[in-house]
């Protein structure tokens, strides 16, 4: 019965992990970039009273053995780097991904964060930067006396000046990809930063091997569906529920043991 408290207590902690995780989801259901996060639980230690196989008697063997679980845990949280639905805005420097790839942000000296969120902004000097004016990687600068921002799928980025009708190349913006994306740090601000199971980044044009392409004038929206995640938070409450009412059972059944003794 004690046993059963703390199994069932393990389970209540794990929901609760998984509540805070869906709520989290649902608040970012309108980030602009923002991928779910989907946790993985695992059973936990195993109290084995006999093993399987055990010998029972001459020329005989337990064929299962007994065994006790401890309860559940949580293993691992997971951002799932699917597709979210790409928007129109508007605002020529408002940049989509169209498949895999990162934007490179320089927020600081000698580092560097990626990113899936485009919402570009021109700062002071001319550059492409985000809406905390950290610059775009590799930088691309636009002339004060450009009269249109022209950005291709490939990446290539072309300016209008004056009456001329020809547009000008100033610079490509450069995707980036990863081995395993899900192993990127999330760093809030809709940053994330490398790890050692992410892999190192790679470089890519937009479209060339593997990387995806880039929309002007749109952003991707979050990939959260509300009513997936309002199911698992339905799913979430009953859980904690039964194993809250788990607990109650273990203690009257403890309650009956200590009666009996009076």
């Amino acid at each position: 019965m004690i046993r059963a408290l703390m199994t069932a207590a393990s389970g209540m902690k794990a929901q609760q992990l998984q509540v805070d995780t869906i709520a989290n989801n649902i608040a970012n259901v309108n980030t602009t970039g923002f991928k779910k996060n989907e946790l993985a639980f695992r059973e936990m230690l195993y109290q084995t009273m006999k093993e399987p196989g055990a010998p029972t008697g001459q020329s005989q063997m337990a064929p299962t053995g007994l065994q006790v679980g401890s309860g559940a845990e949580v293993a691992s949280s997971i951002k799932l780097f699917r597709q979210g639905e790409v928007i129109p805005t508007g605002n020529p420097l408002d940049l989509a991904i169209a498949g895999p790839g990162f934007f490179q942000i320089k927020p600081g000296q000698g580092d560097v964060r990626y990113t899936r969120d485009g919402s570009f902004r021109l700062d002071g000097t001319g550059a492409i930067v985000t809406s905390e004016g950290y610059p775009l990687q590799p930088a691309v600068t636009v002339p004060p006396d450009a009269t249109e921002v022209l950005i291709g799928e490939d990446g290539n980025v072309s300016i209008m000046q004056g009456d001329s009708g020809t547009a000008q190349q100033i610079g490509t913006i450069a995707l980036f990809r990863f081995a395993n994306p899900s192993g990127l740090k999330a760093q809030g601000g809709n940053l994330y930063s490398v790890t050692s199971s992410s892999g190192e980044a790679q470089q890519a044009a937009p479209g060339v091997s593997g990387a995806g392409t880039i929309r002007q004038a749109s952003v991707e929206r979050s990939n959260v569906q509300v009513v997936d995640e309002l199911v698992s938070l339905i799913l979430a409450q009953r859980n904690y529920e039964i194993n809250s009412r788990a607990i109650k059972v273990s203690d009257d059944m403890l309650q009956q043991v200590n009666n009996m003794v009076r």
